[in-house]
């Protein structure tokens, strides 16, 4: 399932987003508040996308590939799942973007139209987003969204700042 923002077209994990992907999971910096740093190897690039995949035949939701639309390039990924990949746990949104496309509002962009999916195709009403403590960006992207804070709770085997979102259905 395709979004599109005016700048953005979020697309689901295929084999075309390796070399885009690759440009994350091998920086270090990206890593840095998901996996403290350490990079991801190629063969786990591949495994993550038919683990994300997978996720998209079950849930008909996971992570989308995030496009440029004016360039094509892939400037990041956003996902809806489940947190910490929980069967049953809320829903969970979030985003992580090649470097230099931080500071764009690209995270913003594509995390709205992720919320507009779980409203519209998922039936959602509550949201979570998780955050390192220390990402202050990944936090002002929340409020931005109309996020609350919630508090600290452990997910991943880490701490995280938690916020939540409660989505008003249409009457």
């Amino acid at each position: 399932m395709d979004l599109e923002t005016p700048r953005l077209k979020l697309e689901p994990y295929d084999d075309s987003h390796y070399e885009g992907l690759r440009v994350m999971d091998s920086d270090a910096g990206v890593m840095r508040y998901i996996t403290g740093g350490i990079v991801k190897t190629p063969e786990e690039t591949w495994e993550g996308i038919r683990r994300v995949q997978a996720r998209w035949d079950k849930y008909n939701f996971s992570w989308w590939a995030i496009r440029e639309k004016s360039s094509g390039a892939i400037v990041g990924a956003a996902c809806l799942q489940h947190l910490a990949n929980v069967d049953g746990a809320p829903l969970e949104i979030g985003w992580r973007l090649v470097p230099e496309h931080n500071g764009k509002g690209y995270a913003t962009e594509a995390a709205k139209a992720i919320v507009n999916y779980a409203a519209e195709q998922v039936g959602a009403t509550y949201l979570v987003a998780v955050a390192d403590p220390e990402n202050i960006p990944s936090q002002r992207v929340m409020q931005r969204l109309g996020m609350t804070y919630k508090a600290i709770e452990q997910h991943y085997d880490v701490p995280c700042v938690v916020y939540e979102l409660n989505i008003r259905r249409p009457a």
